[in-house]
């Protein structure tokens, strides 16, 4: 049996996989392996561990005549044709609530620092145009007390509400479905309408999967709705904003700012955004803890151990 994974592991998690078959592992070196390079790297694969990155698509999944199982280590499986899949009766896994506090703390560390400056902050310093204190240097906007609203309060919303809670922020959430839980605990408020939530937050916090119906979530009208002080943040999956329209309203001022984790065209970043100073860029690392990234790894290697064991799967697909 053969199994290939498309990027470099965690040696625990390797060691897993060789326990039971042969392991091809592709490069680490950039760039990051387009849908045709997947599809030719997988071609004989028994099984596929694939990456969030690394896309699986339907032609590559069809052409893969022995193909019998495929699994991710992220929490979302956006980047694999599950319908394909499907099709051929080939199972995919993911690795679901290993991220979520990581994330969160990767969400809020992103939220502050957008709402305090402290990327043009650093490098002001860094630049050596640093002369001594003055009153109105880098003010930002306070975070504690002010209104979080959340889009999509699942397990990583949750978490980031958490957080929200300890800064005495006011929070609100917008949701196909009403999280009593969340309500409960930290007393979020539910918002029936984006839009309404859109108009009532100081800071926005997007934590929905990547569906037809999320694509540009955000786009034009949708920043427009918000406050021309408020922050967007975004931490789930690129597409779920229109880039193009999120550089033109941070340029005009239709919103103070944005800090973004996540992109559109990953790895590819809108030109325009890089020339701003009032967004902030982080390469894809909300849940990059060495911890977090290794127990991604091993769960994704335990549910192919499952699979070739003939037992049932940790964490399948719906």
């Amino acid at each position: 049996m053969k199994i290939v994974v498309t990027r470099p592991i965690a040696e625990e998690a390797l060691a897993i996989l060789r326990s039971k078959a042969d392991v091809v592992v592709g490069s680490g070196e950039p760039p990051i392996p387009t849908a045709d390079e997947v599809g030719r790297m997988i071609a004989d694969a028994d099984i596929v561990y694939t990456l969030p990155a690394n896309p699986v698509n339907g032609d590559a999944i069809r052409a893969a005549k022995k193909l019998r199982m495929i699994a991710t280590m992220g929490t979302g499986y956006d980047n694999i044709d599950t319908a394909a899949a499907k099709e051929r009766g080939i199972p995919v896994t993911f690795a679901p609530g290993i991220l979520d506090e990581t994330t969160a703390d990767g969400a809020f560390a992103l939220l502050l620092a957008t709402a305090r400056r402290l990327g043009e902050a650093e490098r002001f310093l860094r630049a050596g145009k640093f002369r001594g204190w003055t009153p109105f240097m880098f003010t930002g906007q306070d975070v504690h007390g002010a209104t979080l609203g959340i889009v999509g309060m699942g397990r990583i919303g949750l978490a980031v509400a958490r957080r929200a809670h300890g800064f005495a922020m006011h929070v609100l959430y917008h949701d196909a479905r009403r999280n009593h839980g969340a309500e409960q605990e930290i007393g979020a408020t539910y918002v029936e309408s984006l839009d309404d939530l859109l108009s009532r937050s100081d800071f926005v916090s997007l934590h929905v999967p990547l569906l037809a119906e999320t694509r540009h979530l955000m786009n034009a009208d949708r920043l427009r709705k918000m406050k021309r002080t408020a922050i967007l943040i975004n931490t789930s999956r690129g597409p779920v904003v229109d880039e193009q329209a999120l550089a033109q309203a941070l340029k005009e001022g239709v919103i103070a700012g944005a800090g973004l984790d996540v992109y559109e065209r990953e790895p590819a970043v809108e030109p325009a955004l890089l020339d701003l100073e009032n967004a902030v860029l982080l390469p894809h690392i909300a849940s990059a803890s060495d911890r977090t990234r290794t127990r991604m790894a091993l769960r994704a290697a335990e549910n192919i151990r499952a699979f070739i064991e003939g037992k049932p799967l940790l964490d399948p697909v719906p």
